[in-house]
């Protein structure tokens, strides 16, 4: 049985999520890789609440050097 190649998945390590109450979260996420080469996510969805989804975007930006490209929505 051949086994698919995993080393080449591409996880946007921010997440940026609408909450029912109409602000914004960032989740923020890392990713690693077992000895079998499957990936292995990690989440930690940050306490701060933003106004507006560019907001979010703007905290990863400036505490986690976020770069364009690097943001997912879903």
């Amino acid at each position: 049985m051949r086994m698919p190649n995993l080393a080449n998945v591409s996880l946007r390590p921010f997440l940026v999520a609408k909450a029912e109450d109409g602000s914004f979260r960032l989740t923020v996420r890392t990713t690693r890789f077992n000895s079998r080469g499957y990936p292995l996510v990690d989440s930690v969805l940050e306490e701060q609440l933003f106004k507006t989804a560019a907001a979010a975007k703007a905290f990863a930006r400036d505490n986690f050097n976020a770069q364009p490209g690097e943001y997912a929505t879903k």
